[in-house]
C-alpha cells in the first residue's frame, strides 16, 4: 500500500508490512507488531528507543521471521511468562459490509436465484473463472479482481478474518462473526424501477434493501427477532455492538444502466440518495449501528469499460471520460451533504466518509507514486488495442480468446477486467483510506 516512513503507533497501521507476507506468516506478523506496542509501555526509555530503531529498520519481506523473533526475544529476555503472551487488540468484533461488486467477496456465485443473472450465474459467471482470485487466493472466489479487495485488506488490518458472503451463511445460524451483504451488480434504487423503465441491462434483482432484508435475516439468526423481551433485547444489542458497518460504493451500477434511456442522470442521483440515506438511518443508525464506513462513488470515467465506449473528445484533465467522472463528483457532493445531516441527528455515531474519487484521482495523476503503470489498460482482457477489452470477450468469459488473459504482473495495473480494479490498486486504496487523508473525518477516529 502506500508509503508510510513515520513511526507506526496504532495496530491498523501495519496493514503496509502485513500486506506483502504470505497467509501463513500474515497471522505471526500481526502478533509481532501487536506484541511491540504492548510492550513498549513497561520497559525504560532506552528500550523504546532500542525498539523504535527495530522498528523502522524492519524491510519485509527480505528479513527472515525468524530473525524478527528472535529480535525480539533478546530484547525482552527478562520478560515474565504472563507478559509474553499479550491479548491481540480488536476494535471490532465484526465488520457488516454492503454495496456492489467492489465490496462483494462472493455473493455473486452460479447457480444464483438471487444473485446477478436470475439463475446460474448468467451474465456475470465469469467471476467464476480463472484468471480471477489469481493473485492471492490461486483460485477464483467470486470477488471481481485477481485478489483482496479494499474491505479484505481492511478486516486483516483489524487482525478480523476475510468477511464470508452471507449467501454461503443463509440459512445457518450466524455466529455472530459479521457478514457481507454486498453484491456485484447491486443497485441502490429498487429493482422495479428498472424494469417499470424497461431498462433490461439491470441484469441484478439485487438493490441496498435487498442487502438489508438478508441484514434482518442475520439478526433474527443471531436471536434479535423483533420483540421486547430481555433475551431479544440483548441480542439485539449484542448484534450490533463492537461491529463496523461498512457500506461500500453503491450507485453507479444506477447510472450505468440508464445507458441510452431517456431516464436522466439527475433523476438517478435524486432517487439513489434518497434510497442509500433512508438506508442508513432507518436500516442502521436507528438499530444501534455507532461506527459507520461510507464510501463515495469513485470516478467511473477512469475504467477501461467507459474509456472503451466514449469518444475521444470527451476527456478530462487525467485523460479519464470527463462526463462521467462529473456526474460523480456531482453525486458525492450531494451524498455527503446527507450525511452530514446524519452526523448532525445522530451525534453519538461516528460516521467515515471515504472519498474514493479522490484517492482514485489521485492514483491516476501519479501512478509511479504507488508503484503503478497502466493507468486505463486492463490487466486482463481481449487483447484488443489500446486498451486491452473488448466488451464481448470481457476476462473469463467463455467468449473470450486465449489472449484473454491475465498481465504477468497485476500489481502494476489500476485496471484488472476493465470494470473493477486489481488487488494492487485496491491495496493503495486501502492504505490511502485507513492511513492518509481521504476519510473524513479521519478513520482513525473510529479505533477510539
Amino acid at each position: 500500500m502506500g508509503q508510510i516512513t513515520r513511526p507506526m503507533t496504532h495496530p491498523h497501521s501495519f496493514i503496509t508490512k502485513i500486506q506483502h507476507t504470505s497467509s501463513p506468516n500474515r497471522n505471526l506478523l500481526s502478533t509481532i507488531s501487536l506484541s511491540l506496542l504492548r510492550y513498549r509501555a513497561l520497559y525504560t526509555r532506552a528500550s523504546v528507543g532500542r525498539l523504535k530503531k527495530m522498528s523502522a529498520s524492519v524491510q519485509l519481506p527480505p528479513l527472515p521471521l525468524l530473525l524478527i523473533t528472535t529480535i525480539i526475544t533478546a530484547l525482552f529476555s527478562s520478560t515474565t511468562a504472563a507478559a509474553a503472551a499479550p491479548t491481540r487488540y480488536h476494535p471490532f468484533k465484526k465488520i457488516y459490509a454492503f454495496g456492489d461488486s467492489f465490496t462483494d467477496t462472493g455473493n455473486t456465485r452460479p447457480p444464483s436465484s438471487v444473485g446477478p443473472g436470475g439463475g446460474g450465474g448468467g451474465f456475470f459467471g465469469h467471476v467464476s473463472s480463472p484468471p480471477y482470485g489469481s493473485t492471492y487466493f490461486h483460485r477464483p472466489t467470486n470477488r471481481y479482481s485477481d485478489g483482496r479487495l479494499v474491505i479484505d485488506f481492511v478486516a486483516q488490518s483489524l487482525s478480523l478474518p476475510l468477511l464470508p458472503p452471507y449467501r454461503s451463511l443463509r440459512g445457518a445460524r450466524n455466529n455472530g462473526g459479521g457478514a457481507n451483504f454486498a453484491v456485484g451488480g447491486a443497485t441502490a434504487i429498487k429493482h422495479a424501477f428498472f424494469v417499470k423503465n424497461n431498462l433490461t441491462l439491470d441484469n441484478t434483482p439485487v438493490s441496498i434493501q435487498t442487502q438489508l432484508q438478508w441484514f434482518d435475516e442475520s439478526l433474527r439468526s443471531q436471536g434479535c427477532d423483533g420483540n421486547t423481551s430481555t433475551a431479544a433485547t440483548a441480542a439485539c444489542a449484542a448484534a450490533v455492538e463492537d461491529a463496523l458497518f461498512w457500506v461500500g460504493e453503491i450507485g453507479v451500477n444506477d447510472y450505468a444502466y440508464t445507458l441510452g434511456s431517456e431516464v436522466s442522470g439527475k433523476t438517478i442521483r435524486r432517487l439513489s440518495i434518497a434510497t442509500v440515506t433512508n438506508f442508513l438511518e432507518q436500516g442502521l443508525l436507528k438499530r444501534g449501528a455507532k461506527k459507520m464506513v461510507v464510501q463515495g462513488l469513485p470516478p467511473a470515467g477512469c475504467l477501461t469499460l467507459a474509456m472503451y465506449l466514449s469518444p475521444d473528445d470527451d476527456r478530462d484533465e487525467l485523460g479519464c471520460v470527463k462526463t462521467v467522472n462529473n456526474q460523480a463528483q456531482v453525486h458525492n457532493s450531494v451524498y455527503r451533504s446527507k450525511l452530514n445531516g446524519l452526523r448532525a441527528r445522530y451525534p453519538k455515531a461516528s460516521i467515515v466518509y471515504l472519498d474514493y474519487w479522490s484517492a482514485y484521482r489521485a492514483v491516476v495523476r501519479s501512478p509511479g507514486k504507488y508503484r503503478m503503470k497502466e493507468k486505463f489498460k486492463a490487466c486482463c482482457g481481449s487483447g484488443d488495442p489500446p486498451y486491452n477489452f473488448n466488451v464481448f470477450a470481457t476476462c473469463g468469459s467463455p467468449g473470450a480468446s486465449a489472449a484473454a488473459a491475465a498481465c504477468p504482473d497485476p500489481s502494476r495495473y489500476v485496471n484488472w477486467d476493465g470494470v473493477h480494479l486489481t488487488e494492487g490498486m485496491y491495496r493503495v486504496l486501502a492504505d490511502l483510506f485507513v492511513n492518509g487523508s481521504f476519510s473524513t473525518p479521519r478513520f482513525a477516529t473510529l479505533l477510539a
